[in-house]
């Protein structure tokens, strides 16, 4: 990672990490066809085809410049790539949010509360892949950050399948956590 950030970033590194889709997904705007719809009956060739390509895009990008460089991927002039914001984008010039500083107080609480919970567990900041939820107090210029004590069991992590789950322990020590934290960052 300090040789992917360094003035001069070593290429061989980021070649490795990007080799590992979560950290490719860190490291990269990333864009995902997410819905396929084509043909107007099962016996006959689609007339026509639609795609809906999410893309997480990276701190300091516009979807405007994504866009684009789709377009260009694509290299199709019948093909036509449009922005759809759904209520989260403003439209194609709007710049992502730049995450905000670590606030002393706001991860003192959480290493306390982590400690007691998860002994000798890390606390360790990274950027989330998928949450748009501070977009609005972000803009608005209000710190956030995100955070879960909820842990998910890496080799059944079904986030936003239709068989989505968490177990019941994780669940109720998340809860616990939260509140806790919560509990610690209101001063009691």
């Amino acid at each position: 990672m300090r040789a992917i950030l360094a003035p001069q970033p070593d290429q061989a590194a980021i070649a490795r990490l990007s080799g590992d889709y979560v950290y490719n997904s860190l490291m990269h705007t990333t864009c995902v066809a997410t819905m396929l719809s084509a043909g107007h009956a099962p016996n006959a060739l689609p007339q026509r085809a639609e795609a809906n390509v999410n893309c997480r895009i990276l701190p300091g990008h516009t979807p405007g410049e994504v866009r684009k460089q789709l377009e260009a991927v694509f290299a199709e002039p019948t093909l036509s790539v449009k922005l759809a914001t759904e209520g989260i984008s403003s439209g194609e010039d709007e710049v992502s949010v730049t995450p905000p500083p670590l606030n002393k107080e706001v991860f003192d609480a959480l290493h306390k509360i982590t400690e007691q919970m998860w002994p000798g567990t890390p606390v360790i900041p990274e950027m989330e892949t998928g949450a748009s939820d501070s977009k609005a107090t972000m803009t608005a210029g209000i710190p956030s950050y995100g955070f879960s004590g909820m842990g998910i069991d890496e080799d059944d992590d079904r986030a936003h399948g239709k068989d989505e789950r968490l177990g019941v322990e994780p669940y109720f020590a998340g809860v616990e956590f939260t509140y806790l934290y919560l509990k610690q960052l209101a001063g009691k």
